[in-house]
């Protein structure tokens, strides 16, 4: 006698095999969460009284949140998937949040994971951070977490030196490498192979306004980004 499959799954495994990536997982609820926490901060001041960048992020926008002990998961599983380090205070993430959404979008792209890397004062939740004293030393003014020494062990080759420059001018190298925000990666097999921030070249300060050649620059930027991410994912 023949086993009879519903038709409800056969539709669901379908879905599952052609997602890849671990899109399956996607919360739509994220999505309009991502959205207002973005959009919250519209045309508010900053510590410096500086204004933010009005942002507007699509209701369908790509960005899921995962927690450092779920990505933590994900590295050491070997899985494959693409994540964003950024935060919604962080004013050249706001630079180019936009067009990244965009641009993943058109690209097939369901779900690039966002952890926030500062909480909703500003203050480091992930990252180590140092600071350069009135005497020119190092000083660590707050240590990262475990799971962040695992991002640099898993992330370095891509990474940008931490480099600090004192009140002379002078640049200082931490001696670690950085996850600098924004910074979009692509991890494949529980590694990192590819990195960009997405921010143009022309763009000199973080709230200036962004022309249309700044634009386009960004949109290459990630264009070329999930173009060569995917070539070396066969699921993509």
């Amino acid at each position: 006698m023949k086993k009879i499959i519903p038709l409800f799954v056969i539709f669901t495994l379908t879905l599952l095999t052609l997602s890849g990536c671990g899109t399956s997982e996607k919360d739509n609820k994220f999505a309009t969460q991502f959205k207002e926490e973005y959009e919250s901060i519209n045309g508010k001041t900053n510590s410096r009284n500086v204004e933010y960048r009005t942002v507007k992020i699509d209701e369908n926008n790509v960005f899921q949140k995962i927690t450092e002990e779920k990505l933590v998961e994900k590295l050491n599983n070997k899985e494959s998937f693409y994540i964003y380090f950024g935060s919604e205070l962080c004013p050249w993430c706001r630079s180019v949040i936009e067009v990244a959404d965009k641009i993943s979008r058109e690209n097939g792209i369901d779900i690039i994971y966002y952890l926030d890397i500062w909480d909703d004062k500003g203050n480091e939740i992930f990252r180590d951070k140092y600071t350069v004293t009135s005497n020119g030393d190092l000083e660590l003014v707050s240590k990262g977490t475990e799971g962040y020494k695992l991002v640099l062990e898993r992330f370095d080759e891509y990474l940008s030196d931490y480099i600090l420059t004192d009140s002379n001018g002078s640049k200082i190298d931490v001696g670690e490498k950085r996850v600098y925000a924004p910074n979009f990666a692509y991890v494949l097999n529980g590694k990192a192979i590819r990195l960009v921030t997405g921010i143009s070249n022309n763009q000199k300060d973080s709230h200036e306004i962004l022309t249309e050649e700044m634009i386009k620059e960004e949109e290459e930027i990630f264009k070329n980004f999930f173009t060569n991410s995917c070539s070396a994912d066969s699921r993509c």
